[in-house]
């Protein structure tokens, strides 16, 4: 028997593939290191999809404030709503070759303390 995750989707399911494609290769400056896998899972409905791209194009890609992602998953769970699926996505990122190995920290300064108010700035509010 087939694993049922692999089974293909039926002719009224999305081509999420081509859909994420479509929505994904604009941002991206290097269109074929797109690469996209789709899950089915038919015992609970679910879809889960996975993207992964050049790790230089991830600020495109997710956008100011991530509004771009969070766009794309508004399409993926309309698309998979108008047939009764749930649209799971997950973004990975292929390592460049400049790209750092391990994650540098944000700020190498310290935080400064917090003041305690003084008492005059107290008695006020």
């Amino acid at each position: 028997m087939p694993d049922p995750s692999a089974l293909p989707p039926t002719e009224s399911t999305p081509n999420y593939e081509a859909l994420l494609r479509f929505l994904i290769e604009p941002f991206l400056e290097q269109p074929a290191t797109l690469s996209v896998d789709c899950e089915y899972m038919p015992t609970s409905n679910r879809v889960w999809l996975r993207v992964a791209f050049e790790e230089s194009d991830r600020g495109r890609v997710f956008g100011r404030g991530g509004r771009n992602i969070q766009a794309i998953r508004t399409v993926l769970r309309i698309a998979s709503q108008s047939v009764q699926q749930i649209a799971h996505l997950d973004v990975y990122g292929l390592p460049t070759e400049d790209a750092p190995r391990a994650a540098a920290p944000r700020s190498s300064r310290p935080t400064p303390p917090v003041r305690p108010r003084s008492r005059s700035a107290q008695d006020e509010s």
